[in-house]
């Protein structure tokens, strides 16, 4: 931040230098209008991320969907940081580059622009070879629908700068491939924050938290309300376990019809086996120890560590 201000205070000493080619229109670069409409953490993340020229340069021409304060302020609860500010001195450097470029979109675009843009729009982030996606809608206004399936919302359109525009958001859009696959669940609590509460329970949020790869089959929050109940900590952690592959499984490398090893390696009777086996459909069911199947609901939310598919029951194990 403090090299962010540095930046607008050299170039605001410039402008006072120098009147010829000034003029009383000139509204600012990014940067500038974001801090005067109170952006503060996202420049702060800006300044440790090292991507102010992004924002300054005077042939920028983007869209930025500024996340505000609050915005900031609730993932930081989600991830377990104490406020906003904790949680950007905490997160790397290059953490911060790839969410915030997941915030820029190429080329100035008023809200009316976005209207016609489409089902979805190219960001500025980079991933697997091309540039990561999100998901447009504006049959209610203009919404955004990012990496792991949660929908943030402009709540201030059109604020105009020299280089680009802004469109104020109420939620941090979440890119592929920067968190881990507890934290992706933790920041979309709407489907997921039964799962996130047991994992938590159970104590395997930092198993899943390391480097894996893993595959997790998600059950959403319906599905968990589904669910049997009364579990003791052995059992619950025996059913989290059956939704767990040890290996990075891509929608389009599912072995449709073959069992498929889980980390699950007790019974819910507390008896040691070999790990237990799932098997998944060409109808995108999951086949596990009942009758009824589980549903894919949604596939390749892609984590660091691994990828999350979400299901429509809570899987089953012997």
């Amino acid at each position: 931040m403090r090299s962010v201000l540095k930046w607008l205070g050299a170039l605001s000493l410039a402008v006072l230098l120098s009147s010829c080619g000034s003029s009383d229109d000139d509204l600012g670069n990014v940067a500038e209008v974001a801090q005067k409409n109170g952006f503060t953490t996202l420049l702060a993340a800006v300044d440790k991320a090292g991507i102010a020229s992004t924002l300054t340069a005077a042939n920028a021409d983007l869209t930025v969907l500024a996340p505000t304060d609050a915005a900031f302020g609730a993932l930081a609860t989600q991830l377990g940081f104490t406020n906003a500010g904790a949680m950007v001195a905490a997160l790397p450097a290059a953490d911060l580059d790839k969410i915030l470029r997941y915030h820029v979109i190429p080329g100035a675009r008023s809200s009316a622009a976005l209207s016609t843009a489409g089902a979805t729009l190219a960001t500025a982030y980079v991933f697997d070879g091309a540039a990561a996606r999100l998901a447009l809608n504006t049959s209610s206004g203009v919404a955004f629908t990012d990496a792991v399936l949660a929908r943030a919302s402009v709540t201030t359109a059109n604020v105009y700068a020299d280089n680009g525009i802004i469109h104020g958001i109420d939620k941090v859009l979440i890119p592929p491939g920067v968190l881990n696959v507890v934290q992706m669940a933790q920041t979309n609590p709407a489907s997921f924050n039964s799962l996130v509460a047991a994992v938590v329970a159970t104590g395997l949020a930092p198993a899943l938290s390391a480097s894996g790869p893993f595959t997790v089959f998600a059950p959403n929050n319906a599905a968990f309300a589904s669910a049997p109940t009364g579990l003791t900590r052995p059992q619950l952690t025996s059913v989290l376990t059956y939704h767990v592959l040890p290996a990075q499984v891509l929608s389009t490398a599912i072995p449709f019809g073959t069992p498929v090893a889980t980390l699950a390696t007790t019974t819910l009777a507390g008896g040691t086996v070999p790990a237990q086996t799932i098997t998944i459909n060409r109808n995108l069911t999951i086949t596990d120890t009942t009758a009824a199947p589980a549903t894919i609901l949604a596939t390749d939310v892609r984590a660091s560590n691994g990828v999350i598919h979400v299901i429509g029951k809570v899987l089953i194990p012997r």
